[in-house]
């Protein structure tokens, strides 16, 4: 079985929020795979095939409609798609905005994805779409090559950190970090080396780690676009087995995600080309083997 965002909780033990189907629903809804005119499943399918409650499938469709994103919704019949996405050239949150941006990349012989992050949360959802379209039939690449950049588990942390100096020196926010850091790289290798079996694609998946906290997140698509989203710190309360942690955090997700082409002008291709070179500047200097435990 292949392990996707629907059937794998992001942090190994919650089950998908309303609006992260949602999230998911949108890029379906972007990438064309669902298009203006067409029925969404039942919402007895949507939650079999997210792993939750009616009533979880109930709150995504009311945010999709209030988006104006569906029409005819009603309990009597499954919605139908009342609009197409907006353009490519408007920034959108980085959960709604790189599923199509993968999509497209993978419809390459030779992919390659570099993406430097906090965590591969985004990174292992938004590729759920374009490995769903793999299995479909509907793409087939050759190869597909993932570098991914993510913070030491040795280093201090700028962010996420409890908002108060833990007395005994351990901080609960920072082990909150590193499971779902290693929880989510997981997945996202196992969902991507699967196809290696499954439809005898050549994957490689790496990891390395920063030696720092990454103000941005960057995702690098076959060396001819960069995808840049800035990280905005928030401070914030969250349920955890030892109670209720207090953090300052970010909400990679929801950031805005800004699109530059090397094809639509000497600017933007020479921005590609600087992020292109920095990235590989830390891959191959700086940055240090990372196994996820």
């Amino acid at each position: 079985m292949v392990v996707t965002q629907e059937n794998v909780a992001v942090n190994g033990s919650r089950k998908l929020s309303a609006q992260e189907i949602a999230d998911v629903l949108r890029d379906r809804i972007r990438a064309g795979t669902l298009r203006a005119g067409d029925r969404l499943p039942t919402q007895a399918e949507l939650a079999e095939e997210f792993g939750v409650e009616r009533g979880t499938v109930r709150q995504a469709l009311r945010a999709l409609q209030d988006d104006g994103l569906l029409s005819n919704v009603s309990k009597g019949s499954p919605p139908r798609i009342a609009d197409t996405p907006p353009t490519r050239d408007e920034p959108q949150p980085t959960m709604v905005g790189l599923a199509p941006r993968l999509v497209e990349a993978f419809g390459a012989r030779h992919v390659s994805v570099d993406a430097a992050c906090l965590t591969a949360e985004t990174l292992m959802l938004a590729l759920g779409e374009p490995v769903r379209l793999i299995h479909e039939g509907r793409i087939r690449p050759e190869s597909i090559d993932v570098r991914i950049l993510l913070p030491s588990r040795d280093i201090d942390l700028a962010f996420p950190v409890s908002v108060k100096t833990q007395e005994n020196g351990e901080d609960p926010v920072h082990q909150r970090w590193l499971e779902m850091r290693n929880a989510q790289g997981h997945v996202l290798r196992h969902n991507l080396r699967s196809l290696r079996t499954s439809h005898g694609i050549d994957v490689r998946v790496t990891f390395r780690a920063l030696p720092f906290t990454p103000p941005v997140k960057l995702y690098l698509l076959n060396g001819t676009e960069a995808l840049i989203a800035y990280y905005m710190i928030m401070r914030r309360e969250e349920a955890g087995d030892s109670g209720t942690l207090d953090m300052y955090d970010t909400l990679g997700s929801t950031s805005l995600l800004f699109s530059f082409e090397e094809r639509t002008g000497q600017r933007d291709a020479a921005f590609v080309e600087q992020s292109q070179k920095w990235f590989d500047a830390l891959w191959e200097t700086i940055t240090t083997d990372l196994t996820l435990s």
